[in-house]
């Protein structure tokens, strides 16, 4: 009886124990995630009042942003950090909102218990409890500037400043925590003798998907800062960070994920904001190495570089330890998401990457696409970003992440920076028109006084064909079963097969609605027909073979 008391006392006094660490962990959680904004001292630029000019145009005295004909929301701001994320909040306050509406319902989807979301907010905010600490205080007061526009509605995330600031290393978080790929993008390059008239074009796709609806607003923002280079890059409400862009000095930068480690070591500067301080900073490829080696970042990226100063192209291939470069030494250059640098040849994860992942058959498809249509001009990059087949032109089903064109992306562009021009893809994906933007005019413009279209129209590249065909409303279908299941719903299994037959997602999908009804033979029956066609990554085959195992358990008890 006494040792029994003796072992509840020390029982007791162990768990009494165990919960005080928890609460102080608890507490230091709190208090690390807890992000405080920059003082600036001069705030004045908050007294500033937007202006509804003409239509759809609204200013900030020479400050502008516009809702053009083609759907793409065009943005021009200048002046100091704080004073240009003031004007950019203001000019696109009801943007931030629904971006972020957008982004935190898809969450809300992905973790629908209250308390995870909870938890993983203060887990995040953990990680990411040096973020400051890696952030210019230039991008700081910037990002403070925008989050005096934010909803209030959003302080169940955190403070407006903190949530903002988050955001910009909401990528960095996600790819590394699960490698879950989000940003899965293509990118190329070609010049001499590879292009009609010789100088450099470059693309790329932006594949990143968190819900249609974030995709829906894009801006296409056009920034003269008080330090550094004019520039311009496709982003959405809230977001300062580049992930394709290009400067008045001809150059281009744009990012491409690869496999990464969990980040223990805690934050460090974002991807997009590495990118960004490259595009204001850097006017040729040295320039932006020396940014790039600077900066710690804690995952691994790709950045393609283009230079009219230097005419190529090099890819920056950075992990959170080292950095090296990949110069192809010839007139082209392709990117996808894994690296190609003798450095980084034999990394474990690179090699895993190679094996398991899309990316070296993506990889090799670009590279037979252009070595198809040398010499290059802005159409064919539009071709080449937009071609949705398998190698040799195989059919590998709609929307295979093994495509260039995964029929998921959220923006793609195409560079000459010869000529200071940019073409912007319009809705959907890459499919409608790529608008043509020539930065010398924009930025020659003193304020906009009147709603007119800024881009050089008789430039744009026309909407893709596949657009208006019977393949593409079938794709739609496919898609709405998918989001179906995504948000479990119910799917007509018939329809999602029929509406991409050659795609082994189609069979995926109506497997696992099959499988999560417990039709356990039928769900089996589409998982072997989804292994029969071009299945995307080696994980997802192994995903598929193990749903096989599981339901003929269940068959056999």
């Amino acid at each position: 009886m006494r040792f029994l008391k003796k072992l509840g006392r020390i029982l007791g006094y162990t768990l009494g124990i165990l919960l005080l660490l928890i609460l102080i962990f608890c507490g230091y959680v709190w208090w690390v995630s807890d992000i405080k904004p920059p003082e600036v001292t001069d705030q004045s630029a908050i007294y500033l009042q937007k202006v509804h000019t003409d239509s759809t145009l609204y200013s900030i005295g020479d400050n502008w942003i516009r809702h053009s004909r083609y759907g793409l929301y065009e943005m021009y701001v200048s002046g100091a950090p704080f004073e240009r994320g003031v004007k950019n909040g203001k000019l696109s306050q009801r943007l931030i909102t629904d971006q972020e509406e957008a982004f935190t319902q898809e969450i809300k989807r992905m973790v629908p218990s209250h308390a995870y979301l909870k938890f993983l907010k203060y887990v995040i905010g953990f990680m990411n409890k040096n973020l400051p600490n890696n952030v210019t205080r230039e991008y700081q007061e910037e990002i403070y500037g925008i989050s005096k526009s934010a909803s209030d509605s959003f302080d169940w995330i955190g403070k407006n400043y903190a949530r903002i600031l988050n955001y910009h290393a909401a990528h960095d978080i996600g790819h590394a925590l699960q490698n879950m790929m989000l940003v899965g993008c293509t990118s190329f390059g070609a010049w001499d003798s590879k292009t009609a008239n010789g100088s450099m074009l470059l693309g790329r796709n932006f594949d990143f998907w968190v819900g249609d609806r974030f995709a829906e607003n894009k801006i296409v923002a056009f920034y003269r800062p008080d330090k550094g280079n004019k520039f311009a890059f496709v982003t959405w409400g809230g977001f300062t960070g580049v992930v394709s862009g290009m400067n008045d000095k001809g150059l281009t930068v744009t990012i491409n994920a690869a496999r990464s480690d969990i980040p223990w070591g805690g934050a460090a500067t974002p991807v997009s904001l590495v990118a960004r301080e490259v595009l204001q900073y850097a006017s040729n490829i040295g320039e932006a190495i020396s940014i790039a080696k600077r900066r710690k970042m804690f995952v691994s990226e790709s950045f393609l570089v283009g230079s009219a100063a230097d005419h190529k192209a090099i890819v920056i291939e950075k992990t959170p330890d080292t950095l090296a470069i990949y110069d192809p030494g010839k007139d082209n250059i392709q990117c996808t998401n894994h690296y190609q640098s003798k450095a980084f040849e034999h990394q474990k994860l690179n090699v895993e990457q190679m094996q398991k992942s899309a990316s070296v058959y993506r990889y090799q498809r670009l590279q037979e696409l252009m070595q198809q249509n040398y010499p290059l001009t802005p159409q064919k990059i539009a071709d080449i970003l937009r071609d949705r087949k398998g190698l040799h032109g195989a059919d590998i089903g709609e929307g295979n992440e093994k495509a260039v064109n995964q029929l998921i992306a959220h923006h793609s562009v195409i560079f000459q920076p010869d000529s200071l021009r940019m073409w912007v893809s319009t809705q959907p994906w890459q499919l409608g028109t790529y608008v043509c933007y020539d930065l010398r005019k924009i930025f020659a413009l003193n304020g906009l006084y009147r709603d007119q279209e800024i881009a050089d129209t008789v430039l744009n590249i026309a909407p893709d064909t596949f657009l208006y065909s019977a393949a593409f409303r079938n794709f739609e279908l496919f898609r709405k079963n998918k989001i179906a299941l995504l948000q479990k719903r119910p799917v007509d299994t018939a329809e999602v097969v029929h509406g991409d037959p050659n795609f082994y997602d189609a069979y995926r999908v109506a497997g696992d609605y099959c499988k999560e009804r417990k039709w356990y033979a039928a769900a089996i029956n589409y998982y072997k027909e989804a292994l029969r066609h071009e299945v995307a990554t080696v994980t997802e085959r192994e995903a598929i073979t193990s749903r096989i195992d599981y339901c003929k358990k269940k068959l056999n008890h």
